[in-house]
């Protein structure tokens, strides 16, 4: 009886198929895969557009005034471009901002505590909502759609019934004369001065979150989770990733931003008017798929939404240099969201044809 024939390796008539894991990718193909190409493109477009429509635009105190509005925006982008990533979203961070702030300024006044004591229990309490939109989420499996307008409707409703219960009127009072309140303004609402020019905090604050997010992303496990649960939840499950301690952990991370924003919003300004932030959510997430995050999640980067908010920021500064009408703001803005996106759909499809 002969012997049987030796398993050949599959392959090509001239030799075996070359192992998947040693095949290297060009700069091209890396590039093309990149989730913030098209953000980038986009940036570069808006950038060289105000130059030459506002003479003022290249001035050192407008290009300041452009990373701060784009701070105040990618605070909270970050986070919630990681949320998407994730698969889910979240509608209630424009009034969990100043759900925030309000806590802080009405639990310090009323109990005449230190500033930090306030600033403290907001950030509990202002956690304390991220965890319940996390885990009524996994708990129930409803669209994050659905639990988090619940809770948007929910804030917005507190916000003004306990302000007016409290101060009597819509807006807070005034915490300017209370102790540790300039400690606490200059960590979440100081100017800094470097070479002359003036720099707010809060960019120093976005510059971090995107840098630890990024980390996160590529560098930790919790990143591949991050990728793995808004990818294809129920796969990940069948393969060991904590699904639900994911998204929750991600929930609490958009409260934590909103935390921050909260804290920045009360010490810049002293008051907080209880109806603020309502429609902010949207300019959140909008500056998130401008980045490149997917609206059906498991795709996008941390330094996509830093880019989004870029383009937020030099925009709504951009059209006030250029001395043109307001009004045509939220024209623009939706006009970049559609290019944007299809800007990002066609440069995945082009990563996916050359992979």
């Amino acid at each position: 009886m002969s012997a049987p024939a030796p398993a050949t390796p599959s392959g090509t008539a001239d030799g075996p198929a070359a192992d998947e894991r040693l095949i290297t990718r060009s700069p091209l193909k890396k590039l093309l895969g990149r989730p913030e190409l098209g953000a980038v493109v986009g940036a570069v477009a808006v950038f060289l557009f105000f130059t030459f429509a506002a003479d003022s635009f290249l001035q050192l105190s407008s290009l300041t005034t452009v990373l701060y509005a784009a701070s105040t925006i990618g605070i909270m982008a970050v986070p919630v471009a990681l949320l998407m990533i994730g698969g889910e979203f979240d509608l209630s961070t424009g009034v969990a901002v100043t759900s925030s702030a309000l806590i802080s300024s009405m639990f310090s006044y009323q109990m005449t505590a230190n500033v930090w004591v306030g600033v403290g229990v907001s950030l509990l309490l202002t956690l304390a909502v991220g965890l319940f939109n996390g885990v009524l989420l996994t708990r129930t499996r409803l669209p994050s759609f659905i639990i988090t307008l619940g809770t948007f409707l929910m804030l917005t409703g507190l916000n003004l019934g306990l302000t007016k219960l409290i101060s009597g009127t819509v807006s807070t009072k005034s915490i300017a004369d209370m102790e540790g309140f300039d400690s606490a303004r200059a960590v979440f609402a100081s100017t800094l001065t470097v070479g002359g020019v003036h720099i707010k905090i809060t960019v120093l604050w976005w510059i971090a979150l995107v840098a630890v997010a990024t980390w996160i992303l590529l560098r930790t496990r919790y990143g591949n989770w991050i990728f793995a649960a808004g990818g294809d939840a129920d796969a990940a499950r069948a393969v060991g990733v904590p699904v639900r301690a994911t998204k929750i952990g991600l929930y609490l991370g958009v409260a934590l931003g909103a935390w921050i924003s909260g804290q920045h919003l009360l010490f810049s300004f002293d008051v907080v008017q209880s109806g603020e932030g309502v429609g902010n959510e949207l300019i959140y997430i909008i500056a998130a798929v401008i980045g490149g995050c997917l609206i059906t999640g498991g795709y996008g980067s941390a330094i996509g939404s830093a880019i989004g908010a870029l383009i937020f920021g030099m925009t709504s500064k951009g059209i006030v240099y250029a001395e043109w009408n307001p009004d045509w703001f939220k024209f623009f803005l939706g006009a970049m969201l559609l290019l944007a996106t299809l800007l990002n759909h066609w440069v995945r499809k082009r990563a996916e044809e050359t992979a």
